[in-house]
């Protein structure tokens, strides 16, 4: 069947289905990243589902300076991607759409979470997401939802709203897609010169050398990736560090140097004129003791 374009969740609800509905998220500018994400989605809803990405520049995540403009806009080859990778059905709406009323006056609030990292970089930024996502979320009536682990805190919001607000939603979070040479995939990848690209491959090698590290502990995972992004800086063009952070993926605070379990090491850069983010999930083992601590305990 070939793949439908709706503008309106009244098109879309119209569609035949037998299955569960899935729905990719996107703003748009579609690329092997999301491209997984359908085929994930296919595989989870199965030939009898229906798989829906949504395409939407949603101008409540951009602030003042910021590239509303700017970004990419590429519906029909979206539309080929999405039913390359296996979609039923893009929903591409207008503003007024999503927005009937207007730029909204009642949104959610993404709370201290979002206060963090990307958050305290782009203020507002993750109250507009989530404005969006949960618009979004009433207007496809999805079974479940799928986001790139990428956008690491996007995720753990999303989830996090969908827990509080009681959203009748399975979330699904689907690995980060790099490129051969180890470069997360971003629409704003594009925007790279071939010299902006060589310096922007510092930061997942700072991620990667990071998390080889991590047998010993956090404090030592800080201490190789800030070691990769501080020579990083002195290149030409120079990685310019946003944040470096080893946090909690429950809340993004912070973990201690005695932290078990599962954290995300997460970087933000700009190199050029391009923002860029990215992160690896890690989990540290609780401390095994030396023989010597042994020795020392048994006198």
């Amino acid at each position: 069947m070939t793949i439908q374009l709706t503008r309106t969740a009244k098109e879309l609800h119209v569609l035949p289905r037998a299955g569960r509905r899935a729905v990719v998220m996107t703003m748009g500018a579609l690329h092997e990243g999301h491209a997984t994400l359908v085929r994930t989605a296919r595989e989870l809803v199965g030939p009898e589902g229906q798989v829906v990405v949504t395409v939407f520049v949603n101008p409540l995540q951009f602030g003042a300076g910021e590239d509303l403009d700017r970004y990419p806009r590429t519906l029909d080859a979206d539309v080929l991607l999405a039913e390359q990778a296996g979609a039923d059905a893009v929903f591409a709406p207008a503003v007024d759409e999503v927005y009937p009323g207007g730029e909204p006056q009642v949104r959610v609030t993404a709370g201290p979470m979002g206060e963090r990292l990307e958050g305290a970089s782009r203020p507002g930024h993750f109250d507009g997401m989530l404005t969006v996502v949960a618009k979004l979320l009433h207007l496809t009536a999805p079974d479940v939802a799928l986001f790139g682990q990428k956008d690491a805190q996007q995720l753990a919001l999303i989830r996090r709203m969908v827990r509080d607000l009681n959203f009748p939603v399975e979330v699904v979070g689907v690995p980060t897609v790099r490129e051969g040479d180890n470069l997360a995939l971003s629409s704003r990848n594009r925007y790279l010169s071939e010299a902006d690209r060589a310096s922007a491959l510092e930061i997942s090698r700072a991620l990667l050398t990071g998390a080889a590290a991590a047998a010993l502990g956090p404090a030592a995972v800080r201490r190789s990736a800030r070691a990769v992004l501080d020579n990083a800086a002195t290149m030409e063009p120079p990685v310019v560090l946003d944040y470096l952070a080893l946090v909690d993926p429950a809340d993004f605070t912070e973990v201690t140097d005695g932290h078990t379990g599962e954290a995300v090491l997460a970087v933000a850069a700009r190199v050029g004129t391009t923002r860029l983010i990215d992160n690896i999930p890690l989990t540290f083992a609780e401390a095994v003791p030396t023989a010597a601590a042994e020795t020392g305990a048994q006198r």
